[in-house]
């Protein structure tokens, strides 16, 4: 095997790369600040018959121990603001910091991502998972995504309608490993109108302006959240499912909402009714006032977080008849990310 390009090391330490604190190690890594070292690490995999990885903010990931794999951290930087459009164009590299992002355009008087604001991870990131909060997805405000395109290891633009954007999906999900993004466009409106349609923003009904709401967001996120820079973990642990009228019916204790394709459920709500709140494995541990989220509470194995994330599945699927899906990715041996939290 020829020698990985630079900056890629033989076994990259992990561990302080990914919020739930797990341990863990890469066969080859190393940051990655240009689209070409982006494409060499992945080409350098591709002959050494490894699995690629690319890893934002390490926000939304579970990592197994030994990655016998190549993992790149995105760190393209650099953002740039544009009146375009009847509106304002955001451009962001794929390494920026998603909060100080929206801390960024909320500091100019820009309204459109202040409902996002607090959600830890990177701006390339953001489009794989279409990150939302409060009402919002990246979805409503994303006019384009910068990728690497695999199949022909080109630049491309995907424009949003290429994207295919869901609840927490996209066809950067859909299709691990083919596209490697590198940045972000944004489109947000020349005149603002502020989004209140989430329970946790009824305190703002006459917001003045976009700082009132991404400071409400910001405190309801304390109050819910263990900060993972002092708690490690990987924010909500699953997906909230979406059931049928029929089968939300038969669980009147959960009051759902109706959307696209039948009623959402609060997964948290269905996790504390089976117990979960508190619940331990190991150094893994589901949050005492948040059970939707699991942490780590000292020395959690990725062993450790699967078991009982299999636990609460199990559980929930027994007493509902409902899978939760989990919303963390994990990453191990095989596969080819596109990007991830």
């Amino acid at each position: 095997m020829r020698p990985p390009p630079v900056p890629l090391v033989p076994e990259f330490d992990l561990g302080g790369r990914n919020t739930l604190g797990l341990r863990s190690r890469a066969r080859f890594g190393g940051v990655l600040n240009e689209e070409g070292q982006i494409v060499a690490a992945a080409q350098f995999a591709e002959r050494a018959g490894l699995p690629f990885h690319l890893l934002g903010g390490g926000s939304n990931c579970v990592l197994a121990d030994e990655i016998d794999a190549v993992v790149g951290i995105a760190d393209l930087r650099g953002r740039r603001l544009e009146r375009a459009d009847g509106g304002v164009r955001i451009t962001a590299g794929a390494g920026e910091p998603w909060d100080e992002l929206v801390r960024w355009t909320v500091g100019l008087g820009i309204g459109g991502l202040e409902n996002l604001a607090g959600i830890p991870g990177t701006a390339g990131a953001a489009p794989v998972q279409n990150i939302g909060a409060f009402g919002v997805e990246l979805s409503d405000v994303v006019e384009s995504v910068d990728v690497i395109d695999t199949a022909n290891w080109s630049p491309r633009r995907l424009t949003a309608p290429d994207c295919g954007f869901g609840y927490r999906y996209s066809r950067l999900k859909k299709e691990p490993g083919r596209f490697l993004v590198t940045g972000i466009t944004l489109h947000l409106p020349a005149e603002w109108s502020p989004v209140l349609s989430h329970d946790g923003l009824g305190c703002c009904a006459y917001p003045s302006c976009p700082a009132e709401i991404m400071a409400t967001v910001l405190a309801r996120r304390r109050a819910r959240l263990p900060d993972w820079r002092t708690t490690g973990n990987a924010g909500s642990f699953f997906h909230n499912p979406v059931v049928s009228v029929a089968a939300a019916s038969r669980i009147p204790e959960v009051s759902g909402r109706a959307v696209s394709g039948g009623v959402k459920l609060p997964a948290g709500k269905l996790l504390d009714l089976c117990g979960f709140r508190g619940k331990r494995r190991g150094g893994a541990a589901f949050c005492e006032t948040n059970a939707l989220i699991l942490f780590n509470v000292g020395g959690a194995t990725v062993a450790d977080v699967d078991e009982l994330a299999a636990s609460a599945q199990k559980a929930v699927r027994l007493r509902f008849g409902v899978d939760l899906v989990q919303e963390p990715s994990r990453v191990g041996n095989r596969g080819l990310i596109g990007g991830l939290n």
